[in-house]
This record gives C-alpha cells, sequence and structure tokens, in this order.
C-alpha cells in the first residue's frame, strides 16, 4: 500500500541516456543508468517522494509520458537529451504541465557544441540544472520537494 503523504514524480529520460556509463565516458562519466536510477530513488526516498524513473529514445513515448504528468498533476523532472534543442511537440507537451518541471542535463550544454545551446524547453519549465553530471538529478529532485 503506497502512502498517500509521498509525492509521487517522474523522472524522465529521453534518447540515449540508456547507454550511460559506456556513452563517451569522457562527457557523461562512467555512472550507468542503473546506477542513476538507483540515485534518483534513494535522494527521492530522502526527500520523501516515490520517485518513478523512466528512459525512452521515442520521443513520442516521451510526450505521452509528459501528457500522462499533465493529467496526473505530477512533477517532473526531465533530461530531453538530444530533443531539448528541436523537439517543439516535446515543447508543448512540456507547456501543459500541471505541477513543477525541472529540465536536467549531466553536461553543461552551453559549454558544449553551439547547436546544443537553444533549449525549447527550458522557457517552460520551472528552471534548468545542467552541468553536474548525477548531481544535476539530485539536485532537481531537491528542487521538486519545495515546489
Amino acid at each position: 500500500m503506497t502512502d498517500v503523504s509521498v509525492r509521487r514524480v517522474l523522472v524522465l529520460n529521453g534518447p540515449n541516456l540508456g547507454r550511460l556509463g559506456s556513452r563517451e565516458p569522457e562527457k557523461y562519466g562512467t555512472t550507468t543508468y542503473a546506477d542513476l536510477v538507483a540515485e534518483c530513488e534513494k535522494t527521492g526516498a530522502e526527500l520523501g517522494l516515490e520517485v518513478e524513473v523512466r528512459q525512452t529514445d521515442d520521443e513520442a513515448e516521451l510526450v505521452g509520458w509528459l501528457h500522462e504528468a499533465a493529467d496526473g498533476e505530477l512533477p517532473v523532472v526531465l533530461n530531453p537529451a538530444a530533443f531539448t534543442h528541436y523537439s517543439y511537440s516535446l515543447r508543448d507537451a512540456c507547456a501543459q504541465r500541471t505541477a513543477p518541471l525541472i529540465e536536467v542535463h549531466l553536461t553543461n550544454p552551453a559549454a558544449r557544441e553551439e547547436f546544443r545551446h537553444i533549449s525549447v524547453v527550458s522557457a517552460v519549465a520551472n528552471g534548468t540544472i545542467a552541468g553536474f553530471g548525477v548531481d544535476s538529478f539530485r539536485l532537481a529532485l531537491r528542487a521538486i520537494s519545495t515546489l
């Protein structure tokens, strides 16, 4: 039985995040996706949050999850990954939110290739946390717990 006083949060991850640990470790580190999930769940528990972590390489699936969050008034920590820079469907799904949404990135997109400098999501998020590796997710969950 779920404690109704625990706030449910979705942590949604876009393309290639499932390859953490093996994908460009010089940029993304050696933390695996399983490690990221465990850290998010642990941090959530410490903050009194029930955290559900999901990852997809499919834009439509990610949009559907954002609709689910909006319909359920669920806060979201979102790493849109490559969709950050061009997915207007993702941006529009984020704009329909009914609870806080924090955009996160493991790396700092502003310090990377020029095409990564623009986020179509950030204007419809409560805030963006980037460049702190897995700590970006911890910080976002902490922010969600205060909103």
